[in-house]
């Protein structure tokens, strides 16, 4: 099978449409997290947030999706994702998992996804990503659960992020206007994309968020000192599919699986109090003890 890396497809419309798609992409967002509000918030109670201890890269990185330098190499997987709901519901079917690193200019985040089959369809930036399957990042720097980022990557190194000010829950709303200057992504997979012929492997994220910007999002120091810790969680949406006429396509009235870092124990991702603890060393990773991959 050949190795793919793909670059994400950006469009000019008019203003009028523009805004439009960005009024659609808005209601479809809170309305998939309010659907899942339960009606008793006492569901996160006994959740315990992952933690992670991050630690500098003793280079900058070459963002190519590929993981390749001894950096990444050294730097310790995440467990491995697990339903949002947590332990009452069954395991994932594809494993994911994901690793940070970071310097004085960039705060690095990767994944790698297992996947049979690689597919995607949505290559405007700004679209409403989680349509199809995704990786998608969340960032509180100061964690008091306002103020905070999220960031949305599909196969297609398509790319959507959004500022929310609060939660949906708490009235809040998404700014889809909030862009991330200098955000450097890359998608790598391990066979082919959008080909139903062959089974793939996997595909990989790498992603490296400038601290220019995302010390805009609070009063939290980024660069961050040594010992900070950030609230951080990841999640991946993964439709069920079927193969008509030689494309893929999403089954139809069937609801995509969540699979998150840290479970939120309800199927809304934008309950901030129960994202993992991310805490930055200045230390590299090849000071610690090493920790073999099962």
């Amino acid at each position: 099978m050949k190795k793919t890396n793909t670059a994400s497809v950006l469009s000019r419309f008019a203003v009028t449409t523009t805004c439009l798609v960005l009024g659609m992409a808005m209601l479809v967002a809170e309305n998939h997290s309010i659907a899942a509000e339960p009606a008793i918030d006492d569901t996160t109670e006994s959740i315990t947030p992952k933690r992670y201890l991050c630690y500098r890269a003793t280079e900058p990185l070459n963002v190519d999706g590929q993981l390749a330098e001894p950096d990444w190499q050294a730097a310790p997987w995440t467990d491995d994702f697990v339903d949002i709901e947590g332990k009452k519901k069954p395991k994932p079917r594809f494993r994911t998992r994901a690793k940070m690193l970071w310097d004085d200019e960039y705060f690095y985040i990767a994944a790698e996804l297992e996947e049979p089959h690689v597919w995607g369809t949505l290559t405007e930036h700004d679209s409403v990503i989680f349509q199809d399957n995704d990786f998608e990042v969340f960032l509180d720097p100061d964690g008091d659960t306002h103020r905070y980022g999220e960031f949305e990557i599909n196969a297609l190194n398509t790319g959507w992020d959004l500022y929310l000010p609060r939660p949906y829950r708490e009235g809040g709303k998404a700014d889809n206007s909030w862009e991330i200057p200098g955000l450097k992504t890359a998608i790598h997979v391990q066979g082919t994309l959008n080909d139903p012929s062959d089974t793939d492997r996997a595909w990989s994220v790498e992603l490296a968020f400038p601290w220019k910007v995302l010390d805009g999002l609070d009063e939290q120091p980024a660069p961050p000192r040594d010992g900070d810790t950030w609230r951080v969680n990841f999640s991946r949406v993964q439709w069920r599919h079927e193969i008509v006429e030689g494309k893929y396509r999403k089954k139809p009235n069937l609801r995509e699986d969540n699979w998150v870092w840290s479970p939120q124990g309800v199927i809304d991702m934008h309950r901030p109090a129960t994202w993992g603890y991310v805490e930055f060393r200045r230390e590299p990773p090849a000071n610690r003890e090493p920790r073999r991959d099962k």
